[in-house]
C-alpha cells in the first residue's frame, strides 16, 4: 500500500505534535511546519520536535504568513492533505495586537490555500474554535447555529478562516474539513493555558486568577481524544463539513480547579477577578455530527485527563517552572 503524505502548520505546537506522533504511528510521512515564535516559550516547542525524531518526518522552519517562502521551501514535495493546525492563539492578546491575528490567522491561511489550489491537494483540514459560537446563548453548541457573534478577534479570525474555505472549496473544488476544538487540555500543553497556568502557580506558592469569580464552565477536551477526531477527519474526505470536537462532559471552572488541588496535594490560593473581555461564561459541545460521521467520541473523563496532566508535570517540573507563560 502507498504511502500516505501530509503537510502540517503548527506542528511544534501542543496539537500538532500530538497528531504528528499518532499519523507517525499509522505510517503517514509528515512534512511538519511551524515558526517557533514566541507567543509562549519556544523551549517546549523545541522539546516537542525532538520528540518526532523519525525517519517519515520532515521539519522546516516556516511562516506561512509569506507565500513566497512557501512555494520556496516545500516545492519539491507531493502530499495529498494539509492539515492547518498553525495559528495565532489567545483571546486577550487578540484584543490587544489584532494585526498579528490578521497575519497569522487569515493571510496565513489564505496563502495555504492557494497553495492547495496551485497543488490540487485533495483535503485541507482546518482548525477552527468554539470561540466562533461568540454569544450563541443556544445550548449545546452544534455546527448548524449561526456564529455571527464574535466577541474576540481571535474568533472572528477563526470565523473568518472558516468562511475562507468555503469559498475556496466552492471556487476550486477543494474538499475542506473544519474541526471546530473546545478547550483542548492534556500534557505538553500550552504554557499560557488555564490547566498550565493553574498547576505551576498552585506548586510555586503563587496565586491564579479565576475570572468571572469561578462561574465559568467548559466542554474540556482531552488531547487523545482531539488527535482521534483529527484523524478521523484525514480518513474521511467531504467537499465542505464543518465538526465539533469537544469533551464528553462540561465542567464547572471550580471543579477542575478542585481536582488539580487533589492531584497535587496542594491548596490553590485564588484571587477572583470580573470577567476578561472576550471570554464566555459557558462552552457546551454537541459532538452528534462527529460522532455520526468521524466515529468521534470522548473517552477520557476529566478525573482521568487532569491526572495524566499533572502527572506529566511533576516528571518534567525541573524545565516547565521556569518557562515564560506567554504574551497576554
Amino acid at each position: 500500500m502507498k504511502q500516505k503524505t501530509v503537510l502540517m502548520t503548527g506542528v511544534a505546537g501542543f496539537i500538532g505534535f500530538h497528531t504528528a506522533k499518532k499519523l507517525l504511528d499509522e505510517n503517514y510521512k509528515v512534512i511538519g511546519v511551524d515558526s517557533l515564535n514566541d507567543y509562549y516559550d519556544p523551549l517546549i516547542k523545541k522539546k516537542r520536535l525532538s520528540l518526532l525524531k523519525h525517519k517519515n518526518f520532515i521539519f522546516h522552519k516556516l511562516d506561512f504568513t509569506n507565500l513566497k517562502k512557501i512555494n520556496t521551501t516545500l516545492k519539491g514535495y507531493t502530499f495529498s492533505k494539509i492539515i492547518h493546525l498553525g495559528a495565532q492563539a489567545g483571546v486577550r492578546y487578540s484584543i490587544e495586537n489584532p494585526f498579528v491575528y490578521e497575519q497569522t490567522n487569515f493571510l496565513g491561511t489564505l496563502n495555504l490555500l492557494e497553495f492547495a489550489k496551485a497543488k490540487k491537494i485533495d483535503q485541507f483540514i482546518l482548525a477552527s474554535t468554539s470561540s466562533v459560537y461568540g454569544k450563541n446563548e443556544k445550548r449545546p453548541f452544534e455546527e448548524s447555529d449561526v456564529t455571527d457573534s464574535a466577541i474576540s478577534t481571535y474568533a472572528a479570525t477563526k470565523k473568518a478562516c472558516e468562511i475562507l474555505t468555503h469559498t475556496y472549496s466552492h471556487l476550486f473544488g477543494i474538499n475542506v474539513t473544519v474541526l471546530r476544538f473546545f478547550t483542548v487540555y492534556g500534557p505538553w500543553g500550552r504554557p499560557d493555558m488555564a490547566l498550565f497556568k493553574f498547576t505551576k502557580n498552585i506548586l510555586l506558592g503563587k496565586q491564579i486568577d479565576v475570572y468571572n469569580n469561578g462561574d465559568m464552565q467548559r466542554s474540556f477536551t482531552y488531547i487523545d481524544d482531539i488527535v482521534s477526531g483529527i484523524l478521523g477527519a484525514v480518513k474521511k474526505v467531504e467537499k465542505y463539513e464543518i465538526y465539533n470536537l469537544g469533551g464528553g462532559e462540561t465542567v464547572k471552572l471550580m471543579n477542575f480547579i478542585s481536582l488539580i488541588e487533589t492531584y497535587l496535594d496542594k491548596k490553590a490560593k485564588i484571587k477572583f477577578l470580573k470577567m476578561q473581555a472576550g471570554d464566555v461564561k459557558e462552552t457546551v459541545a454537541s459532538t452528534k455530527k462527529a460522532s455520526r460521521y468521524l466515529h468521534y467520541k470522548a473517552n477520557t473523563d476529566i478525573q482521568t485527563g487532569v491526572q495524566k496532566f499533572v502527572q506529566w508535570f511533576m516528571e518534567n517540573k525541573s524545565w516547565l517552572l521556569v518557562l515564560k507563560d506567554g504574551k497576554q
